[in-house]
């Protein structure tokens, strides 16, 4: 049997000191700290297990829950004991399956594993000479927390939550688990489940922007956590051979700031990019498509000027003035905000065609002057009247959103 191991690699700190989910800030954010330290399940004052191999007391511990008495095998990753079903993992895994069905040599695996090729090469062996409790040991080089993340997977049954900082830290652990064990049905829900907030469908990204919105408007801008970092999605994807999560996490850390991606802010104890590091072919993809979204933006606006777009007018064409009027505010205004001031959400094309497509958006001021909600729109008298145009534009804002939408992999150099 051939399988394919994934190397453990570091991810950036999912401490939630990310910039807010879209749309995203005109500066850098400002959130207070939340750290993710998972209560250990394991009480490590009990139940230490001698190792006969070297007559020591190794320091060892039973999982406090997922320790079968009736259990044929003992995994041990890190200092944790699981006593686990053979049948259950063959059943599952086809590499625990190949495993178990393949002849174990009779071999001292503490002798073997002590040479330098052997650490830094570990191969799985069940050891069968120094066994617990009756129980033959497999050794896992794997974090005792994916291990038994991926194990209450196999016996409960996943129970994902809302894809936020502390959700992805389990899932991506059974991910990188269940792509290196082959246990493909588990390895397809937590794909699945991480496509929610990662998705390659606009109409499930603007359903995950909808969350993302609703929680900043709880929170406060720039204090949303409700996602961990694209470039955490990113490393994983790569890792564990995930092209669909790429266009849309690449998508949204281009929505970030270069101070942002790039620098540490020691101030708000907020993590870069740095700490995290994408490839350098990726940090390339990120760059081009960056700059792409930024052309869409300009593009957008300028074809909402142009005479050759007449349809944009209803069915009236050019004879309504107040309408050709409005448009032209329209223009006049977006290309202040977007390109000039570059004010909240010049960075994100779809969020810009989205306002584009609500006739006399107010661009966060109301007509007497008053700040209003971020979103809200205002129309006149005569726009309202002229519903021919309201829905040629909301046409037009649509179709423009599905185009981009489907530019993405192009803008980020993506084979998807």
């Amino acid at each position: 049997m051939q399988a394919t191991y994934y190397p453990a690699q570091v991810m950036i700190s999912s401490n939630g000191h990310y910039p807010p989910r879209s749309p995203p800030p005109y500066n850098l954010s400002r959130r207070s700290t939340v750290t993710h330290s998972p209560k250990p399940s394991v009480d490590r004052r009990s139940q230490i297990v001698m190792s006969p191999a070297n007559n020591a007391v190794a320091e060892t511990s039973k999982h406090f829950d997922l320790w079968f008495c009736d259990g044929s095998i003992v995994l041990r990753a890190e200092d944790i004991l699981f006593r686990v079903h053979k049948s259950h993992l063959a059943r599952h895994s086809a590499f625990f399956r190949d495993l178990f069905s393949l002849p174990q040599p009779s071999v001292d695996v503490a002798t073997c594993s002590s040479s330098a090729d052997a650490k830094s090469h570990p191969a799985l062996q069940v050891d069968t000479t120094n066994e617990i409790e009756g129980c033959p040991v497999l050794r896992l080089y794997d974090a005792a927390e994916d291990v038994e993340n991926l194990l209450t997977a196999l016996y409960d049954g996943p129970n994902f939550a809302n894809n936020d900082p502390a959700d992805f830290r389990m899932v991506s652990g059974i991910l990188r688990l269940a792509t290196k064990y082959l246990v493909d049905s588990l390895r397809a829900k937590a794909l699945a489940h991480l496509s929610i907030a990662w998705p390659n469908s606009l109409k499930a990204w603007d359903a995950r922007e909808d969350l993302a919105r609703a929680d900043e408007m709880r929170s406060g801008p720039g204090i949303s956590t409700i996602y961990p970092s694209p470039a955490e999605i990113i490393n994983l994807a790569r890792e564990v051979n995930a092209p669909s999560l790429l266009p849309s996490a690449f998508y949204d850390l281009s929505r970030y700031d270069y101070t942002q991606i790039f620098e540490q802010d020691d101030e708000q104890n907020c993590p870069s990019i740095a700490h995290l590091p994408l490839s350098n072919a990726d940090l390339q993809r990120l760059a081009l498509g960056k700059e792409a979204s930024q052309h869409a933006i300009t593009t957008l606006i300028r074809s909402m000027g142009l005479h050759s777009h007449p349809h944009l007018l209803g069915h009236h064409g050019n004879s309504h003035r107040s309408c050709r009027r409005d448009f032209s505010e329209l223009v006049t205004l977006a290309t202040q905000h977007y390109l000039f001031d570059r004010e909240r959400g010049c960075t994100d094309p779809l969020y810009v065609a989205e306002e584009l497509g609500q006739p006399l958006y107010d661009f966060g001021q109301s007509s007497n002057g008053e700040d209003v909600r971020i979103g809200e729109t205002r129309r006149s008298a005569e726009v309202s009247e002229c519903e021919a145009c309201a829905r040629a534009l909301a046409t037009w804002a649509a179709r423009e959103r599905e185009r981009m939408w489907k530019m993405i992999p192009l803008w980020f150099r993506l084979d998807v």
